[in-house]
């Protein structure tokens, strides 16, 4: 009995043997395989980087200055009236047109014109005095010194009449130049003072605009170049001009000179509206560009990443000119060159990459005046 105990007991330490030892060789196997699964990651190296592109292609783009100013009426006048009196009329009101030379106040005359006729009565009288005189001279009956003293009377009084006259015509206060009505500041049976503004006309013809403009730009503004002009208050809408003249002189103390650039009046603008102003004063019409967008935005020389063999790759490019979409790019890339736009951020030189979005197309020149694009120089 004892015997067969032993033996039950041996068999039974040779089975936990064997499953000992099955379990660690599985355990081993288990761990050649996550090694070998680590192994093969390790193989793959870093994951590729998603980034959008866009090819460099060519397009016309324009050379521009860009600016802001209010627009003025070229030609302003306050009215006054030259004379007192009662305005018995006030023949316009504000906003109405006016002709130079028309009447706009009739003022009481009375008082001038009875002054004139005094005046006339006593230049008639001399004058006929004078007549008299010189008949009397011709038959030696009058001394020289005698007409010489009715001949002076004669001059004062002509010359009291004249501006009795001109008194009586102040009474019709008349417009000195042309243009719209923008301030009326009396009423019919209102006593107006000598000297005392009673009107504002405004030249609306012609609009002007001054720029101060500094003076590395001096050698590219002309008279006579283009002005595209836009208005906050006239949304959506462009209006056109010309360089009208440039002051010749440079202000020391700003470092600036002054562009005064005149558009058509007489419809949608008004004085008094802000205007931002763009002048292209250079074109180029079959220029490589880029987005600027894909610029590089660190303190170094201008550049970008291009994609090459599935990788970015830093090009360092010059500039030519930039507008608010586009980058002019003289040297550094060829049409065709595909540059990221969208995730340069995250990339270094070298990185994989993986292009996404259907952005790798030339640039399309986005339609507007003559399909030109408003650029700066880069400097």
């Amino acid at each position: 009995m004892s015997a067969n105990a032993s033996v039950h007991g041996r068999a039974l330490r040779a089975g936990a043997f064997l499953i000992a030892c099955t379990l660690a060789l599985a355990a081993c196997k288990k761990g050649d395989g996550d090694a070998q699964a680590k192994a093969k990651e390790g193989d793959k190296g870093p994951e590729a980087i998603p980034v959008e592109v866009m090819a460099a292609s060519k397009r016309a783009i324009a050379a521009s200055y860009t600016g802001t100013a209010p627009l003025e009426a070229r030609g302003e006048s306050q009215v006054v009236a030259k004379t007192s009196g009662v305005a018995l009329q006030v023949l316009v009101q504000e906003g109405q047109q006016v002709k130079a030379g028309q009447v706009l106040v009739r003022l009481d005359s009375s008082r001038a014109a009875l002054q004139a006729a005094q005046t006339a009565a006593l230049m008639g009288k001399l004058e006929a005095n004078y007549k008299r005189s010189v008949t009397l001279a011709e038959q030696k009956l009058m001394s020289a010194n005698d007409i010489d003293t009715i001949r002076y009377d004669l001059e004062n009084a002509r010359a009291a009449n004249r501006l009795a006259n001109l008194e009586l015509s102040y009474a019709n206060v008349v417009a000195p130049i042309s243009g719209v009505i923008a301030e009326r500041k009396i009423k019919d049976g209102n006593f107006v003072q000598i000297n005392t503004p009673i009107f504002r006309i405004v030249d609306v013809s012609r609009l002007e605009a001054t720029l101060n403009v500094p003076e590395r730009e001096v050698a590219t503004l002309q008279q006579g170049l283009k002005v595209d002009l836009a208005v906050d208050a006239l949304p959506g809408k462009k209006f056109a001009g010309v360089i009208d003249r440039i002051a010749p002189v440079v202000d020391s103390g700003s470092g600036t000179f002054r562009v005064i650039c005149s558009f058509d009046g007489g419809g949608a603008l008004q004085p008094g509206m802000f205007g931002r102003i763009r002048i292209d004063y250079d074109q180029r019409t079959d220029a490589l560009v880029v987005p600027r967008i894909a610029l590089l935005e660190d303190e170094g020389d201008p550049a970008v990443f291009a994609v090459k063999q599935g990788k970015a790759v830093r090009v360092p490019i010059k500039l030519g000119y930039l507008d608010g979409q586009w980058a002019e790019v003289r040297q550094g890339l060829k049409v065709g060159d595909q540059v990221v736009t969208a995730g340069k951020v995250a990339l270094r030189e070298g990185s994989p990459v993986q292009i996404v979005g259907d952005q790798a197309k030339p640039a399309t020149p986005v339609a507007g005046k003559g399909g030109i694009a408003s650029a700066t120089a880069a400097r």
